[in-house]
């Protein structure tokens, strides 16, 4: 078939894309900005249209000869009222749909019922279902609760909660139930969704196999990361307001996304319908592997799309933030312009460690080194394999050779014990009649040890990283001149 699919630049709709393809469907990606998908490795299979939910006639246009569409935006965050943005959004949507032939649209909502006194939030997920349903075009409607997946808000909000703060004063939804469901089988109950055939409107819920309360959730999670049992002290002063302005500063939640999301936790939301297990094959996997595996992919920095990812998101990752990251990353980032051939500053940071050394400062370099080794860490002992060259996997010191793009960049991960997980990076852009070299660090921090570590080491990365740069370039400016004069 060839199926539309709105949100394709957002966190499920980019997941969902790939698996599509798989299934051997033609994909056709509507996107208010198309250029934000030019980076996705599935990009040259796909169809992309440049279509607005709420503007009718561009997502009239988008639609057209597509035989599936899915509905994957929420205007959450990106609008002061989005209750009304999506209510608009959605009734573009079904008439667009409508006019154009579009024999089904699936559409992923939130769970809960209208008895429980919904939030404004999971009120606009249903609504949303609802404005949909309005047009003779079928509707397929899955509904679920929290979301556990490598870079998800829902995740990401509970890795940060649990693993940032010990001890937590918390609302009383702490004691909510809910039913958690991995990304993976989200995903697959929404390609499950296109075999509904001819069938007429339908709701199914879906969920994992345990209904449990975010506190249990939470002492889950930090089990699972290793991390001891947290306390958890709720009471009944912490309002919604309070708490999302609280989970702001805590997580990288901006409060245009919290607050609704912390009103949400007030609402049990858990399947009271089997619809779903009667009509699909499916079985879910358990919260505490959904965790594991949502763990181990931002571990192996394997994070296929981030919550981040969305058009109306108003927490864009910064412009040097990989697309890897996951959870917290400080960076420290140096940069400098040189005249140098590329080759002469590839030199120069290639040959870090070993004799060599870091430039400056190397009696700082050696003290980390010697703490390292007092810790049962490997110190500098293992040195470099060549003194000039590096290959990958090549080990220099206590860093290891992470990438490297020969004349143009290198990436080092660190091996030296740490409360979180470290690289060092260098890369070269040209620029006009000159080099652009930059050096980032980033870091990657563990619990709240790793977070105090990262600022109790900034006054030495201040003093340091930016010296040894200077450093290089000046070296790869000695180089390029030698070589220029030979």
């Amino acid at each position: 078939m060839r199926i539309a699919v709105t949100g394709a630049t957002g966190y499920i709709g980019g997941r969902l894309v790939p698996r599509l393809l798989e299934e051997g469907h033609e994909v056709v990606c509507i996107a208010r900005n198309p250029a934000k998908l030019d980076r996705r490795p599935w990009r040259s299979l796909v169809e992309v249209r440049r279509g607005d939910v709420l503007d009718a006639e561009a997502i009239s246009e988008a639609l057209e000869g597509c035989d599936v569409a899915y509905y994957l935006v929420h205007s959450m965050g990106s609008a002061d009222d989005f209750a009304d943005s999506d209510r608009v959004a959605a009734g573009n949507f079904a008439a667009a749909a409508e006019a154009n032939g579009v024999q089904r649209i699936i559409y992923l909502g939130g769970l809960g019922v209208g008895a429980d006194d919904l939030s404004k939030h999971l009120a606009s997920r249903h609504e949303t279902g609802a404005v949909l349903r309005s047009s003779s075009t079928p509707v397929t409607e899955i509904r679920a609760a929290v979301i556990i997946g490598s870079g998800s808000v829902s995740f990401e909000m509970l890795r940060y909660l649990t693993e940032v703060l010990p001890v937590m004063v918390t609302p009383k939804w702490v004691d909510t139930r809910c039913q958690p469901i991995a990304i993976r089988d989200v995903l697959t109950y929404l390609v499950a969704a296109l075999d509904d055939g001819d069938e007429g409107d339908a709701v199914y819920e879906v969920g994992g196999p345990d209904v449990v309360s975010y506190r249990e959730m939470m002492q889950v999670y930090a089990e699972v990361a290793g991390l001891p049992r947290r306390l958890l002290i709720p009471v009944p002063v912490l309002t919604p307001r309070l708490s999302s302005l609280w989970i702001g500063l805590v997580t990288p939640l901006p409060t245009g996304v919290a607050r609704p999301l912390v009103d949400s936790l007030r609402n049990e939301v858990v399947v009271r319908d089997d619809a779903a297990r009667t009509r699909f094959a499916i079985t879910p996997i358990p919260f505490r592997e959904a965790v594991a595996l949502a763990l181990d992919r931002s571990d192996a920095l394997e994070v296929e799309t981030r919550w981040t990812d969305a058009s109306t998101s108003p927490a864009l990752p910064f412009e040097w933030d990989p697309e890897w990251a996951g959870g917290t990353l400080f960076v420290d980032r140096q940069q400098a312009s040189s005249q140098a051939a590329a080759e002469a500053l590839y030199w120069a940071f290639a040959r870090i460690g070993g004799h060599v050394g870091y430039y400056r400062h190397n009696w700082a370099w050696r003290l980390r080194g010697l703490l390292d080794s007092a810790v049962g860490g490997v110190g500098l002992r293992r040195g470099r394999r060549h003194p000039e060259q590096v290959r990958l996997h090549d080990t220099i010191d206590f860093w290891r050779v992470a990438s490297v793009e020969p004349g143009r960049s290198l990436q080092l991960s660190a091996e030296m014990k740490l409360p979180g997980t470290a690289w060092l990076e260098w890369r070269i852009e040209d620029g006009e009649g000159v080099r652009e070299i930059s050096q980032t660090a980033y870091f990657r921090p563990r619990g709240l040890f790793g977070r105090l570590y990262w600022y109790a080491m900034l006054p030495f990365h201040h003093l340091i990283f930016r010296s040894m740069l200077a450093s290089i370039v000046e070296a790869g400016e000695r180089r390029s001149r030698l070589v220029d004069a030979t």
